[in-house]
């Protein structure tokens, strides 16, 4: 049988990729994104097999009306991407209060706000799966690149406590933390760094990164392998909460969650000192 995608962020980087995978696998797709235009053009030659929908995910109505408008052209939901995102990057006190406050509302809130929009269509289902796209910046911090990491950590938190909440209703939830892949993430159409220039950091014996331009084109992931990852998990009748995807990403994972341990076993004697004496 197959399934019914619905994906933000759809016009390009990892929604296109994994929407051109579905498809490839004899899928439908619910194509979402900010420019419809875009949309349009890039899944012209797919024809009834996709749905393209005007969404801007930190706007809430619109997430309820576009998972409203799948349902009626496709009857179901059985795969959610949380994809549309971007990055804000620089360093913490170089960017303003209102580009933080933006950065929260499209990366988390409006994940929040389709993930809220599709859960009673998965509920009336007793199935579906949520794949939320994280980063290894949600389990590892980065310098310049405190803003963008926080609103990854805050996904990676809010996908490993949504999990054992929908586990009954046979929903899945998956949360993938890609390495660098080489989109149009850095591009200037994507990223955005802070307004401000504070000359203080540039004074530190090794000032911390303020620009991730170098990186830009030279990433090791294959976006394309990364749409194919997706529909193997979605096959998955018992998909990993966390998929970390790429080998950068790999090895990320094992140095970080390591030096977590060893600090962890370092420090565990006090750990362990502070409960109650009569416990």
């Amino acid at each position: 049988m197959s399934k019914i995608w619905f994906i933000t962020g759809a016009n390009r980087g990892f929604g296109r990729e994994i929407a051109r995978a579905a498809l490839a696998a004899g899928d439908r797709v619910v194509a979402t994104g900010r420019n419809l235009e875009a949309l349009k053009a890039a899944y012209a030659d797919h024809g009834e097999d996709v749905l393209c929908l005007p969404l801007d995910v930190s706007r809430e109505a619109e997430a309820a009306d576009a998972v409203e408008q799948a349902v009626a052209r496709f009857g179901r939901i059985d795969v959610l991407v949380n994809n549309a995102g971007y990055g804000q990057l620089g360093l913490f006190e170089e960017i303003s209060a209102a580009d933080v406050e933006r950065q929260f509302a499209t990366n988390v809130f409006g994940l929040m706000h389709v993930t809220r929009a599709a859960l009673p269509v998965m509920r009336r289902q007793r199935d579906g799966h949520i794949i939320n796209i994280a980063s290894v910046g949600g389990f590892r911090g980065f310098d310049g690149a405190t803003v963008y990491c926080a609103t990854k950590f805050a996904v990676d938190g809010f996908t490993a406590s949504l999990a054992p909440e929908l586990a009954g209703f046979n929903i899945r939830v998956t949360v993938v933390e890609p390495g660098f892949f080489r989109t149009d993430f850095l591009d200037a159409s994507s990223v955005r760094y802070g307004s401000a220039k504070i000359a203080d950091y540039t004074t530190l014996p090794t000032p911390p990164l303020s620009t991730y331009e170098a990186y830009n084109h030279q990433q090791p992931g294959d976006p394309a392998k990364l749409g194919r990852a997706f529909v193997e998990l979605a096959a998955m009748p018992t998909p990993p909460l966390h998929f970390v995807a790429g080998s950068d990403a790999l090895g990320m994972a094992r140095e970080t969650f390591g030096q977590r341990v060893a600090e962890i076993e370092a420090h565990a004697a006090l750990s362990a000192s502070l409960d109650r004496d009569d416990v």
